[in-house]
């Protein structure tokens, strides 16, 4: 899937050497944020790959899945629903715990956040090892919605995290 817009993004990831440690190759996406067209080509690429699908809500993942999965709910005129780590919401929630390298995390939704059915597409920046798009995932079947699809900027092809992600189909834009 090459495109004019695929390569501009490609082009305006920022390549980080040593961060957060010594040994990683981090990759920036805040550069595509502050260029207009090149968020915008983002979301219009996102919207672009669940067009063929009904949707009812954009969930998006602490935290710069807020930032994409806003943008893409406001273009496409859906509703957007945060997945938060723990203690970050109020009111009453719902809470998927998940396996990191060293250790355990949670996410939560407000437990009124979905309708049974309702059909959901799950965004994020980054798909890495894959559990947090994993717990996310479990978190929106939790609340009776119906996960359509997965949508990352960036997948870390060598860390296998789609596996983690069962049947829901995954689109990356942008893969290393």
């Amino acid at each position: 899937m090459n495109s004019p817009a695929l390569d501009l993004l490609a082009r305006t990831v920022r390549d980080v050497p040593d961060f957060p440690k010594p040994g990683i190759l981090f990759k920036d996406i805040m550069p595509i944020l502050a260029d207009p067209p090149a968020f915008r080509a983002s979301i219009d690429l996102f919207a672009e790959a669940i067009s063929p699908l009904r949707v009812d809500k954009i969930v998006g993942i602490d935290a710069r899945g807020f930032l994409f999965g806003a943008a893409l709910a406001y273009k496409l005129g859906l509703g957007f629903i945060p997945v938060r780590k723990k203690g970050k919401l109020p009111g009453k929630t719902e809470a998927v715990a998940y396996t990191l390298e060293y250790g355990e995390s949670t996410v939560e939704m407000l437990s009124d956040a979905l309708r049974e059915g309702e059909k959901v597409v799950l965004i994020d920046d980054l798909l890495a090892t894959g559990g947090t798009a994993a717990a996310a995932i479990k978190l929106i079947e939790k609340l009776g919605g119906q996960p359509l699809a997965a949508l990352f900027l960036i997948e870390l092809e060598f860390l296998h995290g789609r596996q983690l992600l069962g049947d829901v189909p995954v689109t990356a834009l942008l893969k290393y």
